[in-house]
């Protein structure tokens, strides 16, 4: 009886009901119907008290950081950077698509959301110069994998509140990671293009002089997410407190910098983040609700026991955990699926002896891997609904950047040591 809502959760996700909703339906027939003994008022309190956490603050003020970056030049200035530093290379606006990815990664924070822009911004640049579509929409999504684990990707900061570790080594424990999946994105790139003789975006590399001037004109776009690591470490301010100086720097920048910022600008901003916040809010309000469940009739323990039991090698047992990421991430959006999954599998790491800033990578990579996997990665419909690019045709093209990022996978599974060599030089 105790699994009910777990089954419950599944039935209702799968006929199209929204995972926040699907989350909500199962608990409350679990406290209705299964357990009643919980009064129906502390049910309730736990739904409001979700809410109520100083540390979420952050969410809404990096989605609205990344929404005024949009308006403000910013992401532009971010292109151009990266078009100079790689368009001369085989698969030129390929390249270009992975490191505008990397360096978003700070700014949008949502795999979703850079996999939407590019998808408007570079796929049609990229079929203009004799890219397949379908390639173009394949390597947008894979790079879009790279976003959230690049500073101050939200998903580090649910990982972090669950997990109840630093929310400044869950950032900077992000680069390394994000800089492997970069790196083997962009070599996978290299050898598909000099197969099909995809050009490079420019004729040359890149002069000195050429390289310093735009970084002097992006250097404002590159410096914000290096501010708000290095604010955090000096403790100038706290992580929900750097969100708000995301959101003030950005206008700054754009209104008296680059100059692009308007007033008429401020409403879909604002828009953008109460629908961007309501999502997400919803989804962790419903997962807190849910894990009282969870909590309540001890799954999280028996699911330790359960695993420990297969085995007690923590090499082994990553193996496993990575399938089960990896199947989790097909299925549900990267956010819901870190709520509902890391406070499950983050006491069989700990029980093993696995760092939980190492163990957090690893769930993350995992999730965004999925989510560029077919059948169901949401990454892949985001995609293919913007570029109008055929589901079957994206699926033939997308397999060789999933094998890259799987192998990026291994490295950061199996090479501790790169994870957190950065946070532990703190």
């Amino acid at each position: 009886m105790e699994y009910i809502p777990i089954s419950i959760v599944l039935i209702l996700y799968f006929t199209g009901i929204p995972i926040a909703y699907a989350l909500l339906g199962a608990s409350i027939v679990y406290f209705t119907f299964i357990d009643s003994g919980m009064p129906a008022d502390l049910v309730l309190q736990r739904f409001i008290t979700a809410t109520a956490s100083f540390p979420l603050l952050a969410i809404p003020f990096f989605i609205m950081a990344g929404s005024v970056m949009n308006y403000s030049g910013i992401s532009r200035k971010l292109m151009q950077m990266a078009s100079v530093l790689t368009g001369h290379l085989s698969g030129g606006l390929a390249q270009v698509n992975v490191v505008l990815s990397t360096m978003m990664g700070g700014v949008s924070g949502s795999a979703n959301a850079d996999a939407a822009m590019q998808s408007k911004i570079l796929v049609p640049q990229m079929i203009k110069s004799g890219y397949s579509g379908a390639f173009s929409s394949a390597i947008t999504a894979a790079s879009s994998a790279i976003s959230p684990v690049i500073p101050p990707g939200i998903v580090l900061i649910i990982y972090a509140l669950i997990a109840q570790v630093s929310v400044g080594k869950m950032f900077i424990a992000g680069y390394v990671p994000g800089l492997i999946m970069a790196f083997s994105l962009m070599i996978t790139i290299s050898i598909i293009a000099k197969k099909r003789g995809y050009k490079p975006a420019r004729d040359k590399k890149a002069k000195i002089n050429e390289v310093g001037h735009q970084f002097i004109e992006s250097i404002w776009a590159l410096a914000l997410p290096f501010g708000i690591i290095l604010g955090l470490r000096l403790g100038l301010f706290t992580p929900t407190e750097a969100g708000a100086v995301a959101v003030l720097a950005s206008i700054i920048i754009g209104v008296f910098i680059y100059k692009e910022l308007k007033v008429s600008h401020f409403v879909p901003i604002i828009k953008d983040t109460i629908y961007g916040t309501g999502s997400v809010v919803l989804i962790i309000v419903a997962a807190s609700v849910f894990g009282y469940y969870l909590t309540w009739e001890r799954i999280p323990q028996a699911l330790t026991e359960s695993l420990v039991a297969i085995t007690d090698n923590k090499y082994v047992m990553l193996a496993i955990l990575n399938v089960l990421l990896l199947i989790l991430g097909m299925l549900i959006e990267g956010g819901a699926a870190m709520i509902i999954i890391a406070p499950l599998v983050v006491p069989v790491a700990l029980h093993l002896g696995i760092d939980p800033i190492h163990f957090g990578m690893v769930v993350i990579v995992n999730i965004m891997l999925g989510g560029i996997t077919p059948p169901f990665g949401s990454m892949m419909f985001t995609t293919c609904s913007v570029t109008k690019v055929a589901i079957g045709d994206f699926v033939k093209e997308i397999w060789p950047f999933i094998l890259a990022l799987f192998t990026s996978l291994m490295i950061i599974t199996y090479v501790p040591s790169l994870v957190l060599f950065l946070p532990n030089l703190l």
